[in-house]
């Protein structure tokens, strides 16, 4: 809504830009006529002053450390509820109704069986291969298979795609684990829970009975609950971008997988994880602590700091709780990597350099250590946060696809390379 408007002075020319006001956050300077008015575009490398898009669905005030889903904090939806209830309300809006949250369940759960013919599309893999390449391939080929939910222009189609992709890739990313480790595929079972029956599809074996540990579970329906939308981020922008060619929903949240896998994206909680074990011990913190101080170091501290965040992560504060209780239900009390993490919080929290440059630890700092207690690899790591950020993926692309503003998106450019100049044979050239 325009509440009103700002002048630009280009030149000796003064146009009028109208400002547009938000439920809560900054207003926006709407500079969709600008070029028309001025003949120039504007410049912002990363996108870090624009908004691309209006939303409804997920708020972000990195200053104060506030993340909503629909007005709702992240602390309450990962207290309160499970994975299932925050993807009905990314979806929909509202939080649901017992009738509603029950039939919302039942069709995700009857929806988790993919197509018996993707057996035979692993089987094309190199065995080695990593479960990221896997899930952007297996995730791409979801619309060689289900040709009945890939018409945009139909509401109902839209609905389907939304809940098989939901439903599905906790079943393609169990497949690419077990492939990866060379095991059977486990298929889903009806009578768990969303991550009780994930957890069943990774770490089950056809030879003998597996118990879902009902904490893991619960610590790993948090961690989907923190990691399942995150506004306007890189990979969020991809499927953005790639809807509003008019692309399929399988093919944009292959390209959201795609652009997670960077490791400045998805793969800072594996970094982190790395880094824990590159200092080796509280021994070496202080060493590590210098070298990254020390601006002619390349050594960066991973799991500290955020793009968005200026104070601590809402998300980190849950995370670190859910990790303790995973470590101590699993038994381990001296482990050296937490020990490590422990130290390494305590020194961000009250060393003067880190606060003045706001160095707080973020959500990937706990989960990182939380995964590996689980038994997953960190090649996994990433293909578990695909899974969680799928349902702000579609909730994004959904509202996107109904929006009558919506228009193909098309970055401009300031065109640093040679001018206009003749060809020249090949005779000629010296």
């Amino acid at each position: 809504m325009t509440a009103h408007s700002t002048t630009l002075k280009v030149g000796e020319k003064v146009v009028d830009l109208p400002v547009r006001e938000g439920t809560i956050g900054p207003a926006v300077v709407d500079i969709g006529k600008l070029y028309a008015q001025t003949g120039m575009f504007t410049y912002d490398p990363g996108f870090t002053s624009t908004a691309a898009c209006e939303s409804k669905i997920t708020y972000i005030d990195g200053d104060e450390g506030v993340l909503l889903h629909r007005g709702y904090p992240i602390e309450q939806l990962a207290e309160h509820g499970d994975f299932l209830e925050t993807c009905y309300l990314l979806l929909y809006g509202e939080l649901p109704t017992p009738a509603q949250k029950s039939d919302f369940d039942y069709r995700i759960t009857r929806h988790t069986m993919v197509h018996e013919q993707m057996m035979r599309f692993f089987q094309a893999f190199r065995r080695d291969a990593h479960p990221m390449a896997v899930m952007v391939a297996s995730v791409g080929a979801l619309s060689a298979f289900y040709h009945d939910s890939t018409d945009i222009s139909d509401p109902h189609q839209r609905m389907v795609a939304s809940m098989r992709m939901i439903a599905k890739m906790p079943t393609l990313a169990a497949m690419a684990y077990k492939y990866s480790i060379g095991q059977p595929f486990i298929y889903p079972k009806n009578d768990l829970d969303y991550s009780s029956n994930f957890l069943n599809m990774c770490f089950a074996v056809p030879c003998e009975e597996y118990k879902v540990n009902p904490v893991l579970s619960r610590a790993l329906d948090r961690i989907f609950i923190l990691h399942a939308d995150h506004e306007q981020n890189a990979s969020t922008s991809t499927v953005r971008l790639a809807g509003s060619s008019g692309a399929n929903p399988f093919a944009c949240i292959a390209a959201g997988i795609a652009c997670l896998w960077g490791p400045a994206h998805g793969g800072a909680n594996e970094a982190a994880l790395t880094m824990l074990r590159e200092i080796g011990s509280v021994d070496n913190i202080p060493k590590y602590i210098a070298k990254a101080k020390d601006k002619n170091d390349p050594f960066r501290l991973m799991g500290f700091g955020h793009r968005v965040y200026k104070n601590y992560d809402p998300r980190a504060k849950i995370m670190q709780k859910t990790c303790h209780e995973v470590l101590n239900e699993l038994g381990i009390k001296d482990d050296p990597l937490l020990d490590i993490a422990m130290e390494l919080e305590r020194i961000a929290l009250s060393d003067d350099y880190f606060i003045e440059k706001k160095l707080y630890p973020n959500i990937d700092f706990y989960s990182g250590i939380t995964l590996k207690a689980m038994g997953f690899p960190t090649e996994m790591f990433t293909v578990l946060f695909a899974l969680a950020r799928t349902v702000g993926w579609i909730a994004q692309w959904r509202e996107m696809i109904s929006d009558p503003a919506q228009k193909i998106g098309r970055p401009r450019q300031l065109y640093t390379g040679a001018p206009q100049r003749d060809y020249v044979p090949m005779a000629q050239r010296r």
